[in-house]
Order: structure tokens, then sequence, then C-alpha cells
């Protein structure tokens, strides 16, 4: 299997060790050679560039002699200071590097009758509007076209038995969200909508690992505000709760 983005110290690397650690043959991929050590097997890609990620798909079908999972979970998450600047390398990062490496993973699990993608998104992909202010528009874009490309590939798990889902967390504890939300009263999260616990980065690993092993399901969101359980968006959801007339 491979898990993109696993090179630092985030939900990534997590993933990878969560998956080793019930004995998949794991291919850790990320541009950060640095958080290779102590890592599964390390193959360096940068997953803007499609041949590299050709490249990783071979490795990894070489190395074990077929793909079971793909976890598409490399992104680039320094927003900057300038909501309107840097859009292109935030989309090549999330968008096009999981297209890139949805579709040659795709083709190798034909090859070898069938297997498992989580894309990971977010929950900020969801929202129609913040009631409070925040967001970045190349991320939540980016986000939002993974949930889109993860439902319109539901029709592979019947024809060829790969199986795509994605997960939409909420707030996850990487060390600068939580020392954002450290620097917070109660109060003050409150009134900033952000959430009064986080998730971290082994709960997310060990439900990737359930999505990952969850036959019944297949182009399916599930997604993980922090201060609930994690849940399915209904098959078929229209994308809004009620509408107002114009």
């Amino acid at each position: 299997m491979i898990v993109t983005g696993a090179g630092g110290v985030g939900c990534g690397r997590a993933i990878a060790r969560r998956f080793a650690a019930e004995g998949a043959s794991v291919i850790a991929s990320d541009i950060n050679e640095t958080g290779a050590d102590g890592m599964p097997d390390f193959f360096r890609a940068d997953v803007r560039d499609e041949r590299q990620v050709h490249e990783l798909i071979d490795f990894a079908v070489q190395r074990s002699g077929r793909l079971s999972v793909l976890v598409n979970n490399a992104s680039q998450i320094k927003p900057p200071s300038d909501p309107l600047g840097n859009w292109l390398d935030t989309i090549e990062v999330d968008l096009l590097g999981t297209l890139h490496a949805t579709r040659f993973a795709i083709d190798a699990m034909r090859r070898s009758g069938g297997g498992a993608i989580v894309n990971i998104g977010s929950i900020s992909a969801l929202w129609h509007g913040r009631r409070k202010p925040g967001g970045w528009p190349a991320y939540d874009l980016a986000k939002a076209a993974i949930i889109r490309l993860t439902t319109s590939l539901a029709w592979l798990a019947e024809k060829e038995n790969i199986r795509v889902n994605c997960l939409a967390p909420g707030w996850i504890g990487t060390p600068e969200v939580r020392s954002y939300w450290e620097s917070l009263t109660p109060e003050q999260r409150l009134e900033r909508g952000v959430p009064s616990k986080l998730l971290d980065a082994e709960q997310i690993a060990e439900l990737v690992l359930r999505i990952a092993s969850d036959t019944s399901l297949a182009g399916r969101v599930v997604v993980w505000w922090s201060e609930s359980r994690p849940q399915l968006i209904p098959w078929a959801d229209p994308g809004y709760s009620e509408l107002e007339n114009y």
C-alpha cells in the first residue's frame, strides 16, 4: 500500500504506522525525506509531478507484487499571509496530486483484482459560506473537488472491485493547529467557531484503516467533526440542508 504525505509529523505518518502495525507492506511517500527515519519503506515523490507519481505506483507494485490500498494524504497545509496568494501550489498538491495517484492506482488495482483508495478531504469543503471569518479558498476548492471525485468513482466498486472513499475531518491537533488552539480561551473558541477539542493523528489513522477495510463503502464521504462521532453523508445528498426563497 501507499500513503502520500507521510514524511512529516502529521496524519500521513500516523496512517503509515497504523497500517504497518496491522502487517501491511507500506510505502510512505513525501518530499520531506527527513521524516523517513523510522518509517516503513520510503519513496520520495512530489505528487505535483505526474511522472514521479507513476514511478511511486510502479515501485509499490514491484515491491509487493500488487497495490491494495492508496491513501491520498499529501497536502499543502500552510496558507500564505494573503488568502488570494499561492493558489496554484495548493491546487497542484492537494487536487492534482490526488488525481495523478488515483488514476495510476486504478490501473494497478485493475491488474490485481481490486483495492481501496481513501482520499483525505476536509470538513471545510462542505460549508456553503462561513458564519465566522476564515478559510483558505484554494485549499477548500481542492478538498471540495476531492469529495466530488470520490462520489463520482463509486461505480468502480461494482465494476472493478475498487472502492474509493473519502474522510473529511475537522480540526486535527497537528503542532501548528494545537499551538493556535491552546492560545485561545474556551470563550474565544466559541466566539471564533473553533471546536472545544481536537482530533489527533492516531484517531485519524484508526478511522482510515477502518474505511479502507470496510467492503460495504464505495463512493462515500465520512465526516468527523471533533466534537461528534464519525458519520456518513447520506448517498445522493444534495449538499444543502435547506433552501431560501430568492
